[in-house]
């Protein structure tokens, strides 16, 4: 990775946060310790543009809900939710017209939200967080958090949130960032463009094809770039992901202190 920290979480005998890298016993002993929060990352698949990996939302996000989850202390991170409402298949729309993309129901997508929850109830978590990193499902993240609420509701010690926040911080804060730096919303834009794109170089850069970035290749909505990514850089892409972090910490923390679902 090209962007990372060496902080560990309290209470997993390796410091480890992914719950995948965890055996079911240490995960319970977490539980019991404290660990009552954990942070379901939501990606998707689709395609970037000529110069960006299919799998660019799920290894951010990924990475993105560590960093929380270290910084937190108190949290674990389930694995990522790779599979997304990305549009109508046929006849296909949008990032559907691309190789790769993968799009599921909107309802199928929110029952499953639900059931991943419900999972963690069980085992006795008591925050669930859906962090999602792309714009086009973040309705859904709610709905599925309020119908979860509403049906465990006489359960005062357990809620599930649909962290908004976390996807908002790379939207107009890093955008103003980047405006104060001088680049201009066009070339800033709004998928695979310059913020999208230093993000993916702060994260990993080996998911950039670095050559495809080169003046005079520029790319456009039909090649299924909104935005200018020549300029992209791992610089930025750090502030954009301290942004994140801070800003969807401060937000889980606030929102277990209010029980409030936002």
């Amino acid at each position: 990775m090209a962007f990372c920290t060496s902080a560990m979480a309290v209470g997993s005998p390796s410091g480890g946060v992914f719950i995948e890298d965890l055996t079911s016993f240490e995960l319970k002993a977490m539980i019991a310790s404290g660990t009552t929060t954990v942070l379901i990352p939501i990606g998707g698949t689709e395609q970037n543009g000529s110069h960006m990996a299919i799998g660019k939302h799920n290894v951010r996000v990924k990475f993105l809900a560590g960093q929380i989850a270290r910084r937190l202390g108190n949290a674990v991170v389930a694995p990522v939710i790779a599979y997304v409402p990305e549009g109508t298949i046929s006849p296909p729309v949008a990032h559907m017209r691309f190789s790769g993309t993968i799009s599921i129901p909107q309802s199928t997508f929110e029952s499953v939200l639900e059931s991943t929850a419900s999972s963690f109830k069980q085992h006795g978590f008591h925050d669930v967080f859906f962090l999602g990193d792309h714009g086009g499902y973040q309705k859904n993240e709610v709905n599925a958090a309020n119908r979860i609420n509403k049906r465990l509701g006489s359960d005062a010690k357990f809620r599930a949130y649909g962290l908004t926040a976390f996807y908002e911080a790379a939207q107009t804060p890093f955008t103003q960032v980047l405006k104060n730096k001088g680049f201009s919303d066009a070339e800033i834009g709004t998928h695979a463009g310059l913020s999208d794109t230093s993000l993916m170089l702060a994260i990993d850069k080996s998911l950039v094809r670095s050559e495809m970035l080169v003046t005079g290749s520029r790319t456009g909505p039909a090649d299924g770039v909104t935005g200018d990514p020549r300029r992209s850089s791992v610089e930025l892409g750090k502030i954009g992901v301290q942004l994140i972090v801070d800003k969807s910490v401060q937000a889980i923390q606030q929102a277990i202190r209010q029980g409030t679902n936002r």
